[in-house]
């Protein structure tokens, strides 16, 4: 096929117009183009009018001799990084593999080793999707958290309640992320993220994709096992031999509960064990701490939520006559400090929610989260500042976690056990807020006035106040006095790293550290392509099971 790039379009066209526009390119009539697909489509919003671009491949009679005709650097043969599954090992497994956590990276490992018939066992601390999403909807309302349940916690992990974005900057050779992004279509999501610029899946639809890839799993031989928690290591001569692990309280149904109660720890035989176990198993990083495995202190992020009018965003992005066909907008903003710190946008979602993503009593913690349609009236980012262990004290690896754990402490007490919320210029002013101005929180949970800027230590919070007004020169009232801030947005990636060496296992054989709570990844595409890089390591080394 053809690649051609670069081909420009108004907001509002016809999707007809696209064959037309390469025709055009080529110099041929659109009749000669046998088929057609979009690559890429990206808005081009940095002057009037604003315009999509597009990366077409086409296919046509004789391309050869055309492409020898064009010298244009817009014309090209299409090239593709094709993704291939390696062949097997002849190594035998005894037992089948096990993947700890059913967030991306677990998720898709297990799917890509099911499909190539190893039976994988998937072991999951919360509950299915549906279940869960009744208890974090129970929790948002005022009910009591449920620890093992929730924003982070339970099938499809933290990602789920998110913006779903599925853009990653992961240099990809090997052709996993559109593999993943393949994936995702066959389970459910619309083609249009095989070629969008900044793909992303609501919360709405993760639901049903997830539901989907876990099916799949357990169609291929696979199982899915619920409300179970990872609570030991057995290792012997260095590798690992077995895991313990503990039904959760409360996690089964009530014809069920004697069965687990009975049940109680059990123990699960393993040669071949995926650590997928998410940013915020923080339990799980003190047991593998004590099992002896190697771990390292991580740099990570802090810092707030800040909330927009939506309206304001799209204007500043797009230009006060936009067009109103055109998706709720984004922003990426950065400014570095006097001190020489870095605040920056992450995670941001238009037309979204902040929602309380706590995981423990009496410690909260807030991220941002968006339905596929994008319609809230506010847009909302984490607005954040790198912390390194220098910040956090030195000390043993887990010193990040102690550290995210005060700033949730104080968080909960500033709140009352709500999400605080402070306007900027009493932030900026170090006082409390009585009333709303014009912006009104879009949240996920309770809410209540509180001092946000206590939540940090004052460098931190200093720094923050620096960096946030400084975008105000970015992007017009991103300063505005009335902007919404909420606190403490303490998981934006893992605090430590789970070490691994080139072939993906850990010095204790046989482990796999896996994905964004590893370490080895930062939002839903990268750890979901951590993920079959894992399954690739154990595909190439042991045979199949079925």
């Amino acid at each position: 096929m053809i690649r051609i790039t670069q081909l420009k379009l108004p907001v509002g066209h016809q999707k007809e117009a696209i064959r037309d526009q390469a025709a055009r390119a080529l110099g041929i009539p659109k009749s000669q183009i046998q088929e057609w697909k979009i690559r890429k489509k990206s808005l081009d919003a940095r002057k009037q009018p604003l315009q999509y671009v597009y990366v077409v491949d086409v296919k046509v009679l004789e391309e050869k001799k055309l492409l020898s005709r064009r010298h244009n650097s817009q014309i090209g043969p299409a090239k593709e990084n094709l993704y291939v599954f390696p062949k097997a090992g002849g190594e035998r497994l005894l037992h089948p593999p096990v993947i700890i956590g059913s967030g991306p990276a677990g998720l898709f490992c297990a799917w890509m080793l099911a499909r190539a018939g190893y039976g994988p066992l998937v072991l999951e601390r919360g509950q299915k999707v549906r279940e869960r999403q009744k208890a974090v909807e129970k929790f948002w309302q005022g009910e009591a958290l449920m620890p093992d349940t929730n924003v982070q916690f339970g099938e499809g992990g933290a990602g789920t309640f998110s913006d779903g974005k599925l853009n990653t900057l992961v240099k990809d050779p090997r052709g996993r992320g559109r593999k993943v992004l393949e994936l995702f279509v066959e389970a459910g999501a619309p083609e249009e993220i095989l070629y969008e610029n900044k793909p992303h899946l609501g919360t709405d639809m993760l639901m049903g994709i997830v539901e989907h890839i876990r099916r799949e799993i357990e169609a291929l031989g696979g199982q899915v096992l619920f409300g179970q928690r990872f609570t030991g290591l057995v290792t012997e001569e260095g590798r690992i031999r077995a895991i313990e692990v503990e039904p959760v309280e409360g996690a089964f149904p009530e014809e069920e509960k004697g069965k687990a109660r009975e049940k109680g720890i059990w123990t699960l035989p393993v040669e071949a064990l995926v650590l997928a176990v998410g940013h915020s198993a923080r339990d799980t990083l003190a047991m593998l701490q004590e099992a002896g495995v190697p771990m390292e202190q991580k740099a990570f992020a802090v810092g707030v939520r800040m909330e927009h009018p939506q309206e304001m965003i799209n204007r500043a992005q797009y230009g006060n006559n936009y067009p109103r066909e055109l998706p709720a907008a984004a922003y990426k903003v950065t400014r570095k400090t006097a001190a020489g710190r870095g605040v920056y946008s992450f995670c941001m979602c238009p037309g979204g929610y902040v929602v309380d993503a706590s995981s423990e009593r009496g410690r909260l913690a807030v991220n941002g989260m968006s339905y596929q349609a994008r319609d809230g009236r506010n847009a909302n980012s984490a607005m954040i500042v790198t912390v390194s262990p220098q910040d956090f004290g030195g000390g043993d690896v887990l010193a990040g976690v102690r550290f995210q754990r005060r700033l949730e402490e104080r968080a909960f007490l500033a709140g009352e056990g709500k999400i605080p919320v402070q306007l900027l210029q009493d932030f900026l002013k170090k006082q409390s807020t009585q009333i709303l101005g014009e912006v009104e929180p879009c949240m996920k949970g309770r809410w209540s006035f509180g001092d946000v800027r206590g939540i940090f230590p004052e460098e931190l919070s200093a720094a923050l106040a620096e960096g946030i007004t400084g975008c105000g020169q970015l992007i017009p009232g991103f300063d505005r006095p009335d902007a919404v801030l909420a606190g403490v947005e303490s998981r934006t990636s893992s605090p430590v790293r789970i070490l691994r060496g080139e072939q993906l296992e850990s010095r204790i054989g046989g482990l796999f550290p896996c994905g964004e709570g590893a370490g080895y990844a930062g939002g839903i595409t990268s750890a979901a392509m951590d993920g079959l890089r894992v399954a690739e390591e154990i595909r190439s080394r042991y045979a199949p099971l079925l």
